[in-house]
């Protein structure tokens, strides 16, 4: 099962995201909901860097069980928005696929 962990500062403001697990839903390499849950974090990473100019740390283990934080260490408005559509994806993954993935929002770091 994938896990995912939104840590949110006092305003709210999404400041880490944790992912663990893997999905378990199909053959390594056909598992259509790891699939989508990579896309979403790697875009959001990638994202964060070239389009918001904005530098999170990253820690990440594929090789121990999947594994990868992401702290957001400065923001901006357009941080802010890639950040909101990165929830919402994954909310809605974990909605369709609640057998293979788990979401929490709004642990207050």
């Amino acid at each position: 099962m994938i896990k995912v962990d939104i840590s949110r500062n006092a305003k709210r403001q999404p400041v880490r995201f944790v992912m663990t697990g893997h999905a378990g839903a199909g053959d390594y390499g056909e598992d259509i909901v790891c699939a989508a849950a990579s896309v979403l974090a790697i875009t959001t990473v990638n994202a964060l860097d070239e389009i918001a100019g904005v530098h999170p740390t990253i820690s990440s283990d594929d090789d121990n069980g999947g594994f990868l934080e992401v702290v957001i260490n400065d923001r901006n408005q357009a941080a802010e928005t890639i950040l909101a559509t990165f929830i919402l994806g994954m909310t809605q993954v974990a909605q369709k696929y609640t057998q293979f993935v788990t979401i929490s929002d709004g642990h207050i770091n």
